[in-house]
């Protein structure tokens, strides 16, 4: 059973074509472990307030509703306990006790992921930047999609795949800067290489014992646990044209990528990314291959510009540089060795009642103020548009009268304000 904290529960984490396919569909062999090739919920969790058009409608009403009436603490534990319906309804029937949600693109939301599950423990995929690059040309090749890096790259226009690729491997490196007892770094080229070698301890890491043969995936497909995990057609298209684990993909970026495209991304960003992750041999072969000596800073004008967009395009909000479990104890990394200790998020009960009904109180009026003034607005708009010289005067009174009426709210706001202080 997934714990209330998220003990028993495993993020698996990377940005897309780092080889979260592969390392899923081996440790979904485990008897213990539960596994699916993607997840994802958790970003349509996070996303149920945001103001996104509905066909029925109701999308000013549902803003007011969780932005206005609903506090944030409401909310998250809504949303954990939603969250250990789905992820302990999908143990049940099982011989597992563990779940693996592997989502790559939880980077988006690594501050609510420690918010609702602080306990669970953090598993991150790395593997080499222009490896991932060479992978999405790859795939999208085979795919009919797109994926033109020299044109896409440095474009104006949101693109989230140019986003996984620079933004998304930063906001990792920053979240796992700091080692820490619940997060384990696993190299893709390391598990390939000695795939038995690396499950053995990653196993030892999640706190259950390495079962034999689990690396060779292609042993199991026909099991009825394999038939689910594949049944969904999400993932890596190529996984299952194995049975375990090899090395042919581990330079093929070498080939599969112009000395241009080289260039343009390990520019975009920078050499010391590379070295960070362990990838400084890779980097050299990339100077060897382009003639260019690579400076250390990313662009920062291209990485600022990626993160806007994606978060103008989201209503996500991120804090600068997070790194795991920030917000809790100087104590935290003690506090947190043993995982079912960590402390329970802040219950609502014990909060000061009057705070939270001033806080609403105060958020319902800046509602209908922000109302009142798209109303006030559309009036005068509307009198100026049939007024004639001989109306002016009555136009000039009614106009005064709105910003008297807007007045008296923000007036009632001051008073709330000033009364919560």
């Amino acid at each position: 059973m997934i714990e209330k904290q998220g003990g028993k529960l495993v993020f698996l984490l990377s940005v897309p074509r780092s080889g979260s396919s592969l390392l899923t569909a081996i440790l979904q062999n485990h008897s213990r472990l539960f596994a699916t090739q993607e997840m994802w919920f958790l970003l349509s969790l996070y996303d149920l307030p945001q103001s996104h058009a509905r066909p029925y409608g109701g999308t000013g009403i549902l803003r007011q509703f969780f932005k206005g009436m609903v506090p944030p603490q409401v909310l998250e534990q809504a949303s954990r306990s939603y969250a250990l319906e789905i992820y302990n309804g999908l143990l049940e029937g099982t011989t597992a006790d563990m779940l693996i949600d592997k989502s790559p693109r939880y980077y988006t939301v690594l501050e609510f992921l420690d918010r609702l599950f602080p306990a669970a423990r953090r598993v991150w995929l790395i593997r080499n930047p222009l490896a991932i690059v060479a992978s999405f040309k790859k795939v999208n090749q085979l795919r009919g999609g797109h994926f033109h890096l020299l044109k896409e790259l440095g474009s104006p226009h949101f693109n989230m795949k140019m986003t996984d690729i620079t933004v998304g491997l930063f906001r990792y490196a920053h979240y796992f800067a700091t080692p820490h007892p619940l997060a384990y770094p696993l190299m893709y080229e390391q598990l390939v290489a000695n795939p038995r070698m690396e499950i053995e301890k990653l196993c030892h890491f999640l706190g259950i014992h390495y079962e034999s043969g689990m690396e060779r995936y292609g042993n199991f497909a026909n099991t009825p646990q394999s038939s689910l995990f594949y049944s969904m057609g999400a993932g890596d298209p190529f996984v299952m044209e194995h049975e375990q684990a090899h090395q042919n993909s581990v330079h093929s970026w070498q080939h599969l990528l112009s000395t241009m495209e080289i260039e343009l991304y390990c520019r975009s960003i920078g050499a010391r990314l590379f070295r960070q992750l362990g990838y400084g041999e890779a980097l050299e072969q990339a100077e060897q291959m382009t003639g260019v000596r690579f400076e250390d800073d990313p662009d920062v004008e291209l990485l600022s510009r990626r993160t806007h967009q994606f978060l103008q395009q989201s209503g996500f909000e991120w804090k600068a540089a997070y790194r795991m479990l920030e917000e809790h104890d100087a104590d935290n990394r003690g506090f947190m060795t043993n995982a079912t200790r960590h402390a329970a998020p802040h219950n609502l009960a014990r909060m000061d009642i009057s705070q939270v009904v001033s806080d609403r109180r105060i958020q319902s009026l800046e509602n209908r103020l922000a109302h009142s003034f798209e109303e006030r607005n559309r009036l005068i708009e509307q009198l100026q548009s049939y007024q004639r010289p001989s109306q002016g005067i009555g136009s000039r009174l009614f106009a005064r009268k709105l910003g008297r009426w807007a007045s008296v709210v923000l007036s009632s706001i001051g008073k709330e304000k000033g009364g919560r202080t």
